[in-house]
């Protein structure tokens, strides 16, 4: 098995693609209407996507401009070179900071968390590894 992507309802599909792209650094990979049914995909991510990282799919069903997350939902997770750099650049293209950076209670992990425009929430994770990733860097 392999994990190919994460789907999120949307209110506004150009707002969180705008958010995905030019906030958090994504690329728009593909996007489709289906007027039969309703609804529009967008498919997000870094890399190119699948097969090489999981992606984000952001499904906007017409006229539904909002949905409850409810509790159940916790975070996306992105792991990020440098979490203090990476939030720098997410409040200049006007992002949502919800967690400034810092070690994660109880442990020395450097976190910060990030609000998306439907209030989604998305964790970035500081990991040397994603020095060679893609996207806020």
């Amino acid at each position: 098995m392999r994990f190919l992507h994460t789907m999120l309802r949307v209110g506004n599909l150009q707002r969180s693609i705008d958010f995905y792209t030019k906030v958090l650094g994504m690329t728009l990979l593909r996007q489709s209407e289906n007027p039969e049914y309703k609804y529009s995909l967008a498919f997000l991510g870094f890399d190119g996507g699948n097969p090489g990282q999981a992606e984000i799919e952001l499904t906007y069903n017409w006229g539904v401009e909002s949905y409850e997350i409810g509790t159940a939902y916790g975070h996306i997770a992105l792991g990020v070179p440098d979490v203090y750099a990476s939030v720098e650049k997410i409040k200049a293209a006007g992002g949502n900071v919800t967690r400034e950076p810092g070690p994660v209670k109880g442990g020395t992990t450097v976190i910060a968390f990030v609000t998306d425009p439907d209030g989604y929430k998305i964790e970035l994770i500081q990991r040397a590894s994603e020095a060679a990733g893609g996207g806020l860097r």
